[in-house]
């Protein structure tokens, strides 16, 4: 495979898997503290954060093995092939090497972790971070500053998919002293911290790429012990860690095939800790008490659609038609027994870039005519429907195709059995008219997804939409340096949303690492990612 579409392929993976699981309902917010808490309340949906009964651990026991029932597998631990999410193995990867910056969903605020400090001079155009002193790799080479350039250097190089967000951006790294690596940017970005939070953040050895096949060597907690591909992966303690020797001996992810299998594990105790992100699932599991972190992800559940010449959605009318005729409530009723977030909205009201602009709603008179409209210009009315096999996107490509139909199209399912056949057929033949799929846009930095899902140059835009007043409000959002500019241009980015329609958005997700009431010490971040440095399991 050509790099560019490698580039697509590991993007679209952590996009596309788990897409339209969107999250149960949550248990009803409290008064509002920040933007939208007291509209999720009149909906009666939840709060966000660290949920259930927190225990109070007492003194750390050391000693152990955590199981972790994970949502997906990181068949590979470099950072340049697998992306970096709670989704698709971010949390093995992040037990390995560590993050520079972690995200705390608390105080809403990048702070350093790995790193000592990361501050900017006065318009966001230099960053200057500062390295802990006497940190090292787990094969004892130091973490220092020629360390962290190289290996940010070597994720680029190797197309981790990021690189798309820091190339163009990143106008020089230099490492200025050996604890000290200047960053300076093309243009204004008071959200790079966000960057070091993710895959380009997880900072790997020089050792690890030197040969011809990687080796998983970091600054972490932990070190890789044994993988059996789609068995289990074994990490164990890394008794050099910076913050100390973890307190577990190794941590055992394994891989259940479903939900519902793995809040059952964390139930019957053969599961320390999960990952879930079906509807149903999450609502059982923050209602039962579960303690853990639910995490918000706006534009969670997406129909994406192929705005390319020569397909259907290439007329606006056909993609405002579209989503128009879609009805987020009727699904989740009919789909997920009304549990989930459903909406129109890029950010819901549970989150804190909740927009005064209203997006398109349901009409499907509206809808009727912009369709009879584009067949008096030649359209068919015909469109090609990707999604799954499995019976919950059966149900939901049954329900699709029965709103759509009544708007006047004739919709032609195209399901695949699996989702690296969906994430080929997506991103990278771009053969499909509509696609199922999520963007998850996350509370800590909205500019990172929204810019992957519509810019117009971006490997992650996967119905080649392409607006150049987007891409301008996009690049507002990007150097926007604080909230209320970040607002601002959040709410013209709704407007333009709903004049051009990227993409139909049927509505957010949430999604919930949940932990045995006996474990403490974990420590969530970026992108649904735990940290496990500080774990350990009572009695």
């Amino acid at each position: 495979m050509k790099r560019a579409a490698r580039v697509r392929t590991s993007l679209a993976v952590a996009l596309v898997t788990g897409a339209m699981l969107t999250s149960g309902c949550a248990s009803p917010a409290g008064d509002k503290s920040d933007g939208g808490k007291e509209a999720a309340a009149e909906r009666g949906r939840y709060e966000f954060g660290l949920i259930g009964k927190q225990a109070e651990g007492g003194k750390p026991v050391r000693g152990g093995t955590l199981d972790f029932a994970d949502y997906a597998e990181a068949r590979s631990l470099s950072p340049a092939v697998t992306y970096a999410t709670g989704a698709s193995g971010g949390s093995a990867m992040a037990a390995v090497y560590d993050v520079l910056m972690r995200y705390d969903s608390e105080t809403k605020e990048y702070e350093p972790w790995l790193a000592k400090s990361l501050e900017s001079n006065k318009d966001a155009t230099v960053w200057t971070l500062k390295l802990r002193d006497g940190v090292t790799f787990s094969d004892g080479t130091p973490l220092d500053a020629k360390a962290v350039v190289a290996s940010i250097t070597w994720y680029q190089e190797n197309k981790g998919a990021d690189t798309a967000l820091l190339a163009p951006n990143i106008a020089k790294m230099q490492a200025a002293d050996d604890s000290t690596v200047v960053f300076t940017m093309r243009t204004p970005w008071a959200k790079f911290p966000a960057m070091l939070a993710k895959a380009a953040g997880m900072i790997v050895a020089p050792a690890a790429y030197a040969g011809k096949e990687f080796k998983p060597i970091g600054a972490g907690p932990f070190v890789l012990d044994r993988h059996a591909p789609q068995e289990e992966m074994i990490l164990k303690a890394n008794k050099k860690y910076w913050k100390g020797a973890p307190h577990l001996d190794a941590i055992r992810f394994f891989w259940p095939l479903s939900d519902e299998a793995k809040l059952d594990a964390l139930k019957d105790g053969t599961a320390d800790v999960t990952y879930v992100r079906s509807a149903e699932v999450v609502d059982e599991a923050v209602k039962a008490g579960h303690p853990g972190e639910l995490t918000l992800s706006s534009l969670g559940s997406v129909i994406n659609i192929n705005s390319r010449e020569g397909r259907p959605g290439h007329d606006v009318r056909v993609r405002k038609a579209i989503a128009l005729a879609l009805d987020p409530d009727l699904e989740s009723k009919r789909a997920f027994k009304g549990k989930g977030l459903p909406g129109k909205e890029i950010f819901p009201p549970e989150s804190q870039w909740h927009s005064s602009v209203k997006p398109l709603g349901t009409d499907i008179e509206q809808a009727k005519k912009l369709v009879a409209e584009a067949k008096k210009d030649g359209f068919d009315g015909k469109l090609t429907y990707l999604g799954g096999t499995d019976p919950l996107n059966r149900t939901q490509a049954v329900i699709t195709k029965s709103m759509l139909e009544q708007a006047g199209f004739t919709v032609k399912f195209d399901l695949a059995t699996s989702i690296a056949d969906r994430v080929k057929k997506t991103y990278v033949d771009h053969d499909f008219d509509l696609s199922r799929g999520a963007s998850s846009v996350s509370e800590g930095d909205p500019y990172h997804r929204l810019q992957i899902s519509m810019n117009s140059k971006s490997f992650g835009n996967p119905g080649g939409y392409a607006d150049p007043e987007m891409d301008k409000l996009l690049d507002v959002l990007h150097g926007a340096k604080d909230d209320q500019q970040r607002q601002k241009a959040i709410d013209d980015i709704q407007t333009r949303v709903n004049e051009t329609v990227p993409m139909a958005n049927l509505g957010a997700s949430a999604s919930l690492t949940a932990w045995g009431e006996n474990v403490h010490g974990i420590v969530p971040t970026d992108e649904y990612m735990t940290l496990f440095g500080e774990a350990w399991i009572g009695k």
